[in-house]
């Protein structure tokens, strides 16, 4: 037959090589690019406009309102102002926040900062009748008037805080120091309401100095950090009117007010004072707006800029990534098969061939057999890996024959000395029995029923062995035997005899061919009950029919076990395990298992109500027998 010639395989880390080329040039060279344009800034870029739609410019005009309405209230309480004016302005607010919160549910995909904001926004409008009410019943004063109404307006500047999502930094502080002047504005607009509040008292108070001179100094300072980043271009009016006499007049209001003292009256000037600050609101209104037009004006460009670069490093990185992929797919569909392939081989190898053999060498089987792994690959390294697995396998497979011809010589030589050891120590129970009977002495014959006792749980153990070796005892019984000597004779082969009580059983027999084995069961879980409970402490063992045959319960008084432990030994005795030479503490266990497996005979642990553990034995019908059994029929 002529032999195949194959092509030698491609190494796996030239295909991983060709593989990861492609999508390492084309992602390094366009994403350092694009590195510092990310998708965030675009969708953040592109953000503004619904959030300036949606949320800026409705809670603006609700500033501009509620600053008209905190004016119109104070003159409202200092008697300077009809009530229908006040009603007036009243229903422009409300009309200016129902505006708003109608923008503001339409607003998606708001960021969890930006919804904290905004509820303590709706929050602090929500409090507006309720300041309303008070103002209408006169019952608050003008100072607390004008403090909760700009804790309202504050709420807004907060909010503002979270909607500057400018990535450039240049831009960001633009932003921000509008932000700033608006704020500014904001608290030009209490001073106005302060002032108005003043003149119709007459005096200026400790509380209003304070809050008054609170006012103006954050106002400075707001006004003076906003122009220090406005830049060329945006600041040129706030400083015209820096310098513009109607400024250095309200800063003189401002040095007066805060300068008065409580007791002294207003000074002469104080006429003006309402003029003069109305006249600084107009002009910083008018800058305000010129100023947030020109904002608008550098925003647009710079994201349509930012936008463009996004688009086109999107476009040819996307081209890399789709080259990337189809590259990428094509390899992965030849190594995905020829490694699926391997897995599926060495699963097989695992789970069946080696399991079989195994199993067969169990059972005694000759064939050892075991076809080699044949998988069509043209990757080099894994062909190199099919080939150790069929070493690997040549070697388990060795392992596990001579793993069982140890098992079996193990087995044999168990069995052998195991039977040596039973005939001699039955011809010792023969002379022993005889001596027995010649012997008058009673301290003679005691000594002599000790070692019948000791020589009959020697071979107990030597029957033991030849259990464990799947063998099946010598000795047995012709006719069945009475279940009461079926329990003597176990107790009998226990060390502890004495401390164990047999009450009479049911006028039951077990069948002659069972009988040998159920005196070892239970003879096995007789002497497991002596030794793990406390040596004064008697051993019940109990008998009674059941539906299900003859219950056989050995009870003892010691310790117990954990419930795990319980469960554990219980699955044993319900499936006997292969025996392992490295369990010899558990060789009752094994030895119970084998027997009540030979004869369907149900063994379970169950705790005690005396805190011990009760073995249940139950015996099938097939087991016993009516029939009257004659004594020493062997």
């Amino acid at each position: 037959m002529k032999r195949r010639l194959t092509r030698p395989g491609r190494p796996i880390a030239l295909k991983l090589l060709v593989l990861l080329s492609v999508p390492l040039i084309s992602l390094v060279g366009l994403w350092a690019f694009a590195a510092s344009l990310t998708a965030g800034d675009g969708l953040r870029l592109l953000e503004i406009d619904n959030l300036v739609t949606n949320l800026a410019d409705p809670s603006e005009q609700v500033n501009i309102q509620l600053q008209r309405e905190r004016l119109t209230s104070t003159e409202f309480l200092s008697s300077a102002a009809p009530y229908r004016e006040l009603i007036n302005q009243r229903s422009r607010t409300d009309t200016a926040v129902a505006a708003f919160r109608r923008r503001a549910s339409l607003q998606e995909n708001v960021s969890p900062e930006m919804a904290v904001q905004l509820k303590a926004l709706n929050e602090e409008l929500d409090r507006i009748p309720e300041l309303r009410r008070g103002v209408d019943a006169r019952t608050i004063d003008t100072i607390e008037m004008i403090t909760t109404y700009s804790d309202v307006v504050d709420a807004s500047f907060r909010m503002y805080d979270q909607m500057i999502l400018v990535p450039d930094m240049a831009l960001y502080r633009l932003a921000r120091s509008v932000s700033m002047l608006g704020e500014a504005k904001e608290l030009l607009s209490r001073e106005r309401a302060m002032i108005v509040h003043v003149l119709a008292t007459g005096r200026v108070g400790p509380s209003e100095r304070a809050l008054f001179t609170e006012m103006s100094a954050t106002r400075r300072l707001l006004h003076a950090q906003a122009l220090t980043h406005l830049g060329p271009g945006l600041d040129a009016a706030y400083r015209q009117l820096t310098a513009a006499p109607v400024y250095r007049d309200f800063v003189a209001i401002e040095d007066a007010i805060r300068g008065q003292a409580t007791a002294n009256g207003l000074p002469a000037t104080s006429s003006t004072w309402r003029s003069s600050s109305e006249n600084l609101a107009a002009a910083v209104e008018r800058n305000q707006s010129e100023v947030v037009q020109g904002l608008v004006d550098r925003v647009s460009p710079t994201a349509t800029n930012i936008l463009v670069k996004i688009g086109v490093a999107g476009g040819l990185g996307l081209l890399a990534v789709i080259a990337s992929l189809l590259l990428s797919l094509r390899f992965r569909h030849v190594l995905v098969r020829e490694l699926a392939g391997l897995r599926d081989a060495a699963t097989e190898l695992a789970d069946v061939r080696l399991a079989g053999l195994i199993d067969r060498l169990r059972k005694g089987a000759s064939d050892h057999q075991v076809e080699p792994l044949v998988l069509d690959a043209q990757t080099t390294e894994v062909r190199d890996i099919v080939h150790a697995f069929n070493t690997v396998q040549s070697t388990a497979v060795e392992a596990a024959v001579d793993q069982a011809k140890l098992r079996d010589g193990v087995r044999h030589v168990f069995v052998s000395l195991a039977r040596r050891n039973q005939s001699l120590l039955h011809r010792q129970l023969l002379h022993l029995d005889g001596m027995e009977r010649r012997a008058e002495d009673a301290e003679t014959l005691e000594d002599l029923f000790k070692l019948d006792h000791l020589t009959t749980r020697m071979r107990r153990h030597a029957e033991s062995l030849i259990i464990l070796s799947d063998q099946a005892p010598g000795r047995g019984w012709r006719n069945a035997v009475p279940a009461v000597d079926v329990l003597r004779a176990a107790v009998s082969e226990v060390e502890e005899y004495a401390r164990v009580e047999v009450p009479q059983p049911p006028k039951t027999a077990v069948v002659g061919a069972a009988a040998t084995d159920v005196v070892h069961l239970l003879a096995e879980l007789v002497e497991n009950a002596t030794l793990f409970s406390p040596p004064r402490t008697r051993v019940d063992v109990r008998a009674l029919t059941v539906p299900e045959g003859l219950l056989i319960e050995v009870e003892d008084r010691g310790l117990g076990l954990p419930p795990a432990e319980l469960d554990q030994l219980n699955a044993r005795l319900a499936e006997p395990p292969e025996f392992d030479l490295a369990e010899s503490d558990r060789l009752g266990l094994f030895v119970v298992s084998r027997l009540a497996a030979r004869h369907g005979i149900g063994v379970r642990l169950r705790p005690s109500p005396y805190g011990g553990i009760t073995a249940a034995v139950t015996l099938p019908p097939a087991l016993l027998s009516d029939q009257p059994a004659l004594t020493g029929g062997r």
